[in-house]
């Protein structure tokens, strides 16, 4: 009889230290889970590339090339006129403009410095003079600065479906 007891009891305790297992596993998984606001298309967090190996492709392109991606990176900037474009930051000392498809969202004004996941097509474009004074009206700079923008320039571009801004 003692022998069938201290077996019961036995069992008894390596159950209950699976149970602990198992809920603090849970435990782990519930603060590990990053919260998102989405914006655009639904997409999810999982596969994005971080910002320097993205530099990498960008390094490799020629204007006109592009391909499809998913990246996370810092945001540097935002059109503080109504949230229509970003800048990102490439950690490589680049950054990437980043627009929305069809201009189909915007997002917050107040993000720089906060990390964000974009979906969409990556590519190499040249911006007009024009295009660039009106990036740069929009990001508030001064007449001044603005003047000096006179010749066109090769940029890293991004155009997204889907973003996630980390909560």
């Amino acid at each position: 009889m003692k022998p069938i007891t201290l077996l019961i009891i036995c069992v008894l305790l390596l159950n209950s230290c699976k149970n602990k297992t198992e809920e603090s596993e849970k435990v782990i998984d519930e603060v590990e889970q990053i919260e998102y606001a989405s914006f655009g298309k639904e997409i999810i967090a999982d596969d994005a590339v971080a910002s320097g190996s993205m530099a990498t492709h960008y390094k490799t392109m020629q204007i006109g090339d592009s391909i499809h991606s998913k990246m996370i990176a810092k945001v540097n900037d935002v059109c503080q006129a109504k949230g229509c474009w970003m800048t990102l930051n490439l950690e490589d000392g680049n950054e990437v403009m980043v627009t929305f498809k069809d201009y189909g969202f915007f997002m917050p004004k107040n993000i720089a410095g906060k990390a964000v996941i974009v979906n969409g097509k990556a590519f190499v474009n040249e911006v007009s003079v024009d295009e660039q004074r009106h990036y740069a009206e929009d990001a508030g700079k001064t007449k001044e600065e603005i003047a000096q923008i006179t010749k066109p320039k090769k940029t890293y571009s991004f155009e997204a479906d889907g973003v996630l801004l980390k909560q």
